[in-house]
């Protein structure tokens, strides 16, 4: 069997300081040097312990890492001639400022469906931007770096959470019984509310207790609704921005939803309710009043 063959990748930022001795003279050399230590030195201080060399160390790589991200957005194609210029012609904390702005634009995303309200706490978001700096722009100057994909990946996965969450908010400001306020949020047990009681003449509901579900449970059993019919009603209330997310749960809790699949079964009403616990999680208020 042949090697498999490695292709290195160096972070953006050495690649294009690399160029250097031909694509610059003296002066511009010295003053991007410059700039790279001032970033450095300001990454020691707010995201290492600057006291220490291990600490100036992580510092640099932080550095590495965080132009060579903001040089893979600015650059356009795959040339390290264009990186060098734009470090030279817009200087290295503009190209920093970019990377960490894309941190920051990231951080900001759900990381999942559960939405609390420690996720708005000052607090918390700082440390979710350190940790997330940290994780992704992370750059050995020596080694293959894969901090830009690793970024590209995390925004679509995050983009699709965020889009299940808008998803769920616009669902509960829509319930039949007036919006839910609640700040705790279990989009997809929204959702799965939603989509499951819809069944049932398509009305919007978002938040449900075991009473609300106990007639649910009855009224599709004494009047045997058109499940399509119900998803339809539903379907058409909803926006554009969101249908794509609802549609997709429809498809699927055709298919496979075990408490659409036992409704019409003998099964105790327990047995439904621990089953409609799994789907909706939180939303769905066991308790009696």
């Amino acid at each position: 069997m042949l090697p498999s063959i490695v292709i290195e990748k160096l972070p953006r930022l050495v690649r294009a300081i690399r160029l250097l001795p031909t694509m610059a003279d003296a002066d511009e050399a010295i003053g991007l040097a410059d700039e790279l230590s001032s970033i450095t030195a300001m990454v020691a201080e707010k995201f290492t312990n600057d006291r220490t060399a291990e600490g100036i160390q992580r510092a640099l790589m932080l550095t590495v890492g965080g132009m060579s991200l903001g040089l893979e957005h600015l650059v356009d194609d795959d040339s390290d001639e264009t990186a060098l210029d734009i470090l030279i012609a817009d200087g290295a904390e503009y190209v920093f400022q970019a990377g960490f702005r894309m941190i920051r634009e990231l951080a900001a995303l759900p990381e999942d469906s559960l939405v609390g309200e420690y996720d708005n706490d000052p607090v918390y978001a700082g440390r979710r931007l350190k940790e997330l700096f940290v994780d992704i722009c992370t750059a050995d100057p020596g080694e293959t770096w894969t901090g830009y994909d690793r970024y590209l990946g995390q925004v679509r996965q995050r983009e699709g959470v965020q889009a299940i969450v808008n998803a769920a908010k616009w669902l509960r400001k829509n319930h039949y019984e007036g919006p839910v306020t609640d700040p705790d949020l279990n989009a997809e047990g929204v959702i799965a509310l939603a989509v499951i009681f819809a069944v049932d003449g398509g009305t919007i509901v978002a938040r449900a207790g075991q009473k609300d579900f106990e007639r649910f449970v009855k009224s599709v059993r004494k009047n045997n609704p058109d499940y399509e019919t119900g998803w339809a009603a539903l379907l058409e209330k909803v926006p554009a921005p969101h249908r794509e997310i609802i549609a997709e749960r429809v498809a699927s809790y055709r298919e496979h939803c075990t408490v659409l699949q036992s409704i019409r079964t003998k099964a105790p009403m327990t047995q439904l309710l621990a089953e409609m616990e799994n789907y909706a999680g939180s939303e769905l208020d066991t308790e009696y009043p």
